[in-house]
């Protein structure tokens, strides 16, 4: 559910709809509560409400703060890896000068065919290897498989290159699997996250306040907040998904590198 949020509606979109369903319907379910029970409206119980309310809203930041530093590691994390991947590629790309032209030119039209695959298959959001990236990866071992290295510089760069190329798979690798594996809090700890929201809010609504207009405006306050902190959460639950996920930007450098060669 939270890959099509993320994926499928604007972040701008997901943000406002979170506060107009969660801010909007904290305000509709207040007003129904005091007029329903009138002795809200009333400030007998605030003395045992400030306590919940200061217990409950400690509890739901340190929380809170503790989901999304895990979460936000992993997108530095990813971020990471995927500078690794386009830097390798573009290492590659700088190593093949050493080769003979019709080796360099082989090197980086297969290294450019791969890149160009591997951007079209980051975008589709791939949870599983594409057949057609495989084998232009394939392609680019390939053709350093075919390069004859006759000088020690060549040698050099030829086994630095290998590596390089190891680097990038293993890079691509990573990414598919954490792209599957990465898909947001498990259901008992979104039950914690609902349980503890739905408890902020709750206090909110039923503390007592003779002014409404206040009470609105403290209810709404709360209910932003919430919707929020709900937002950040599911925009960090993919990587490589959303405006807060990893781009692809490293691999586009390496395509227009070696473009540009």
């Amino acid at each position: 559910m939270t890959a099509w949020l993320v994926s499928a509606v604007p972040s701008g979109l997901l943000f406002i709809g979170l506060v107009v369903v969660i801010a909007g319907g904290a305000i509709l379910l207040r007003m129904f509560l005091r007029r329903r029970f009138s002795a809200l409206a009333r400030d007998e119980h605030n003395d045992v409400t400030k306590f919940t309310y200061g217990f409950i809203g400690f509890v739901y930041a340190f929380f809170i703060g503790f989901v999304v530093s895990a979460m936000w590691g992993q997108i530095n994390t990813a971020d990471g890896g995927a500078r690794a991947e386009g830097a390798a590629a573009v290492q590659i790309a700088t190593d093949s000068a050493v080769f003979d032209a019709a080796d360099r030119d082989r090197i980086r039209r297969s290294l450019l065919a791969y890149e160009e695959s591997a951007v079209a298959e980051w975008e589709r959001g791939a949870t599983v290897r594409d057949p057609e990236t495989d084998g232009a990866l394939a392609g680019v071992y390939a053709a350093l498989g075919q390069v004859r290295a006759t000088t020690e510089p060549q040698k050099t760069l030829l086994a630095k290159s290998y590596a390089n190329l190891d680097t990038l798979s293993q890079g691509r690798t990573v990414r598919i699997l954490t792209a599957r594996g990465d898909t947001g809090p498990p259901w008992p700890l979104w039950a914690v996250i609902l349980l503890n929201s739905g408890l902020v809010l709750g206090t909110a609504i039923v503390y007592g306040v003779d002014r409404p207009l206040l009470h609105y405006a403290m209810v709404a306050i709360v209910g932003i907040i919430v919707a929020a902190n709900l937002f950040l959460v599911i925009e960090l639950s993919h990587p490589y998904q959303g405006v807060i996920g990893t781009s692809v930007d490293p691999l586009r450098e390496a395509v227009s590198v070696l473009s540009a060669r």
